[in-house]
């Protein structure tokens, strides 16, 4: 790096940190206060800024944090969720619309077969994948949509597998206000383990599934 550079690094670190030290930033009960002054606008307006921006590869966990902390727990999870669902719809049609189908993108029979499962099953693999918190959320849209999963099994598999783990981290940020609730870790754990489960009951159900059809197709034919 040349001098200059450090120096205006430098700069800029010293003066964003004396900032930080000498604004004072508002606390989380002054921030809920904020909120509700705001009127009956503020949640719809909350609502189409989280599925405009979740739309692309933005942190959903942000948004969902900021719903506990700024509405509460009931209030809260009733956003998130249905934001996050209309912004994971809204990325599969324009994955869609721009033709990024994986069929083709690559032609492979491992992908073709992988292709059918998700237009038979593919709800069932969306569902458990949504329970994992780790899963980011914007991948998993895009690879929905490359893939043939029917959009409304896509969107009902979204919607629920969201819950959980969006309850989980809108009570968190709920909780920054006082409001503590013991469930917080013990949702978070189920949810990742069934979902966990539910994945790894499709892999193995897609494995028996292409071991008996190639043991079918490498018995001779009869009469040969």
């Amino acid at each position: 790096m040349s001098r200059r550079r450090i120096a205006f690094t430098t700069t800029v670190v010293i003066i964003v940190v004396t900032t930080a030290w000498l604004v004072p930033l508002p606390t989380a009960l002054q921030m809920r206060d904020w909120s509700d002054s705001m009127g009956p606008w503020f949640p719809l307006a909350f609502l189409a800024a989280h599925v405009v921006i979740t739309v692309f590869p933005f942190p959903r966990t942000a948004f969902t944090l900021a719903a506990g902390l700024l509405f509460g727990s009931i209030l809260g999870v009733a956003i998130a969720v249905v934001a996050s669902t209309i912004a994971a719809v809204l990325a599969l049609v324009l994955v869609r619309v721009a033709d990024w189908r994986l069929s083709r993108l690559v032609h492979h029979p491992a992908i073709e077969s992988v292709d059918s499962t998700l237009r038979q099953r593919g709800w069932s693999a969306v569902l458990s994948l949504r329970l994992i918190p780790a899963v980011p959320f914007s991948v998993l849209n895009y690879a929905s949509g490359a893939s043939t999963v029917p959009i409304v099994p896509y969107t009902i598999a979204t919607m629920v597998g969201l819950i959980p783990g969006t309850a989980a981290v809108v009570i968190l940020g709920d909780a920054l206000t006082g409001n503590i609730s013991p469930l917080l870790a013990v949702v978070s754990l189920s949810t990742a383990s069934l979902g966990a489960a539910g994945l790894a009951y499709e892999i193995r159900r897609h494995r028996r599934q292409n071991a008996s059809s190639t043991e079918t197709n490498s018995e001779p034919a009869v009469g040969a």
